[in-house]
């Protein structure tokens, strides 16, 4: 048995927080319009459910990537997190459009109807970095605002580091900044905690298992974060009496909660059940599975500030914002352009989604003061 201790300081870049704390389908009814049938692929196309949201692929950094795209004006990226999808934008593309913004929402490589590389190492923060400046090109813009959620912001943050030129601003929901995209103590992985009966859900999630658990039942998947990682649920000391951040090795942990909150509906979860049965989980888990070597490839970047105005948002009772609240109270020495925080009270890990309203809001007064 190997015993590890772990700050909450180097608790690891929780992008799904305990998200896919369990995860885990079977298909249901299509809950979206999508292209298909015979004849030629359609360049673009619009869902019935959501009207004044145009649908396209777009050709980027050697793949194709579905956005959800709706208004006009100056280009807001919207990065969804994991285990999400374009979905987790619905609220802010109209709300955006509204305010005189050109909103753009994919799916990230691997997720939705975007191209699935097969090869694990495909999968590396840099490659969605390619993808996110290639689809700018590709929308014929000089620059962007990038917004992320999740692992979205980790993209979002570490873009915003790298090509300043293309993106002018950047706003983050739930993770902090971090050097290096993971942290600079060291390996990610070799400073997560792991004992004979439990592991750190990222290390969970890097087992070929998860795989196969997550997508056993995609309905309780969804239905059980969405209700574990809200602001609605009972605090707990974590999934099965285990420390915060912690997962059975063995998984079977999940159970139904009595109803969803309010903000999410059976419509809701029929969509990202669509979603994932189309496109499965080996894309998404693939970004776990390159911890290490994204922080490997950040390596020339240690210690570099992010230069452009940035606006941080989470809830006060995400389980990333209390993992990382050391580097929250402290991000501003790397991101000297960075606004007051906004901590917004009882909203859990699913913050635009949770607080739409407060978020949108947030979002528009930030990109008009630009």
């Amino acid at each position: 048995m190997r015993d590890a201790t772990f700050s909450r300081r180097d608790m690891l870049w929780a992008g799904g927080a305990l998200t896919v704390g369990a995860a885990f389908a079977e298909p249901l009814k299509a809950a979206a319009a999508e292209p298909g049938g015979a004849g030629p692929e359609p360049t673009s196309w619009v869902d019935p459910a959501m009207p004044e949201v145009t649908h396209r692929m777009i050709g980027t950094n050697g793949i194709r990537l579905h956005v959800a795209e709706q208004g006009e004006g100056p280009l807001v990226i919207l990065c969804h997190g994991f285990p999400e999808c374009w979905y987790s934008w619905r609220h802010q593309l109209p709300a955006l459009a509204k305010a005189g913004f050109r909103a753009v929402a994919p799916d990230l490589r691997g997720y939705g109807l975007s191209d699935r590389p097969e090869g694990v190492e495909k999968y590396t923060i840099l490659d969605d970095i390619g993808d996110i400046v290639g689809l700018v090109d590709a929308l014929g813009a000089k620059q962007a605002v990038i917004t992320g959620h999740d692992i979205g912001a980790a993209i979002a943050w570490q873009a915003a580091l790298l090509r300043p030129d293309r993106f002018g601003a950047v706003i983050a929901l739930s993770p902090p900044f971090r050097s290096r995209g993971f942290g600079d103590p060291g390996p990610p992985t070799t400073l997560m905690p792991r004992t004979e009966d439990a592991v750190f859900y990222q290390l969970y999630l890097q087992n070929p298992a998860a795989e196969a658990g997550l997508e056993r039942d995609l309905r309780l998947t969804f239905r059980y974060q969405f209700y574990t990682l809200s602001g609605d649920s009972p605090r707990s000391a974590g999934v099965g009496g285990l420390p915060p951040g912690m997962m059975p090795r063995k998984g079977g942990f999940m159970t139904d909660p009595p109803s969803l909150p309010a903000w999410v509906t059976e419509s809701d979860i029929d969509v990202y059940i669509k979603e994932y049965t189309r496109s499965g989980f080996h894309g998404p888990l693939a970004w776990w599975r390159n911890i290490d070597r994204g922080w490997e490839l950040m390596a020339p970047f240690a210690g570099a500030a992010v230069t452009v105005p940035a606006l941080y948002m989470a809830g006060d009772r995400d389980f990333v914002a209390s993992v990382f609240s050391e580097d929250i109270a402290k991000q501003s020495a790397l991101v000297p352009r960075l606004r007051p925080s906004i901590m917004l009270p009882g909203c859990g890990h699913w913050t635009q989604q949770q607080r739409a309203p407060e978020v949108s809001a947030a979002m528009i007064d930030f990109l008009q003061s630009l």
